[in-house]
């Protein structure tokens, strides 16, 4: 009989992958660095993010029926290959003093490694915890948020010791050590598998098995409408929180006159929160309904963009921008379960993947249109009243989204009666 695997070790190694991939938004320690090396502008070091992100969406919505069709190990694998070859690739790029190679490596076949690694242990998470998805897959997503805060005093030290390029190739080698463990042990578990007790407590009542809405495949599913609620949902949160955390640390010093530490403190404990709020949103999700929870995040976040550009106490500045990161962690965290939720495991991964190309679509439009803002105005203040305003279309579309679930539910009640006296 063959040994089962421990979901809890599942969930270990989802979080090895996303800490590995995560590091990629600790990409601002090369900005100084590589501009002193070879005198580039900040705008040609901050493409190679930008190229990453592009990237990470793009391969996460082509390569989702791969990760469907051949599971999550080799999925893992793949993207450890791509992962580890794009940033050792990006020490050639920098001993050879070339822009393209890194935009090559660190940009396109790293980003492909994002995008891969990304999706690939969300899916099989979902199958291994039936009773707690927003919990799991908060879990793995968490690591990525953490990861910026794990590797940035490596990368310093690295660099100040041993030099740029050897940075990339100590990192690339160990990322995809870890990357490669860590996707040798996931593994879907055999249909129908559920915890341990849980059978047990669902006979008993004392809990409630998860029907999904439908069991849909990839491509069924971009056909409906509320695969493109959830895809403007998740567009709308990004692009509001990707745009003020691309310029946390100025608007924290224009709006409260704030000190350059202090302001860097604040990015500092954004990005704890947005760690935290990944898995606790998530967690409560579950408790609350993936619906509740994203009507919760447009609400709170448009009010708090509205009245920011008038806040002038540096406290409550301060807990209102962490607030709003728990919520930009949160919306990430919390879709994976709500596509089951909604669309069903079948092809959670695809679906997942499709859905991703929104974070890449906000990961240009978000910072760029901040930055417009700036330079129109002089000021960021304009922007954030628009995002409140943002913020109200996405809390009607949270409103239209339970609207088509609640037909569906009804649809499904009115399959069930006829089936019932078919038979």
């Amino acid at each position: 009989m063959k040994k089962r695997k421990n979901r809890w070790l599942i969930a270990m190694s989802a979080v090895g992958i996303h800490i590995s991939i995560g590091s990629v938004y600790a990409w601002s320690n090369f900005t100084a660095p590589l501009k002193e090396l070879f005198g580039w502008s900040d705008s040609e070091v901050a493409l190679t993010f930008s190229i990453a992100i592009l990237f990470l969406g793009l391969s996460a919505a082509f390569m989702g029926h791969f990760v469907e069709k051949h599971g999550p190990r080799k999925a893992g694998l793949v993207a450890a290959v791509f992962f580890g070859i794009g940033i050792i690739g990006s020490g050639i790029a920098v001993n050879v003093g070339s822009k393209s190679l890194l935009y090559l490596f660190y940009g396109a076949l790293g980003g492909i490694g994002l995008g891969v690694g990304y999706i690939a242990p969300v899916s099989t998470l979902v199958k291994w915890f039936p009773d707690r998805r927003g919990f799991a897959t908060g879990l793995a997503i968490m690591g990525f948020g953490f990861a910026a805060a794990i590797s940035s005093p490596i990368m310093n030290s690295l660099i100040t010791s041993v030099g740029v390029a050897n940075t990339f190739f100590i990192l690339g080698s160990s990322y995809f050590v870890i990357m490669t463990l860590s996707s040798l042990y996931l593994e879907k578990p055999e249909e129908g598998w559920l915890p341990e007790g849980f059978k047990e407590k669902i006979q008993s009542g004392k809990a409630k098995p998860k029907i999904d809405l439908a069991q849909l495949m990839a491509n069924e599913a971009v056909r409906t409408r509320r695969f493109w609620y959830l895809w403007m949902m998740l567009f709308i949160n990004i692009t509001c929180g990707i745009a003020i955390l691309a310029v946390a640390k100025p608007l924290a010093m224009e709006s409260i006159g704030i000190d350059m530490t202090a302001a860097a403190a604040l990015v500092g404990a954004i990005g704890i929160f947005n760690g935290l709020g990944r898995i606790g949103w998530a967690s409560l999700s579950d408790i609350i309904g993936r619906p509740t929870t994203y009507t919760a995040f447009f609400v709170l976040q448009m009010v708090i963009f509205f009245i920011l550009p008038d806040v002038s106490i540096k406290w409550l500045f301060m807990g209102l921008l962490i607030v709003v990161y728990t919520c930009y962690g949160g919306g990430f965290s919390a879709i994976p379960a709500f596509i089951g939720d909604i669309f069903g495991t079948k092809q959670l991964g695809a679906i997942h993947g499709y859905i991703l190309t929104a974070w890449a679509a906000a990961g240009l439009v978000g910072p760029l249109f901040a930055a417009w803002i700036k330079d129109t105005t002089g000021s960021y203040s304009g922007s954030l009243t628009f995002f409140s305003g943002l913020f109200v279309v996405a809390l009607i579309i949270s409103l239209l989204i339970r609207l088509d679930i609640k037909k569906l539910k009804a649809q499904q009640g009115v399959d069930s009666s006829l089936k019932n006296q078919a038979s």
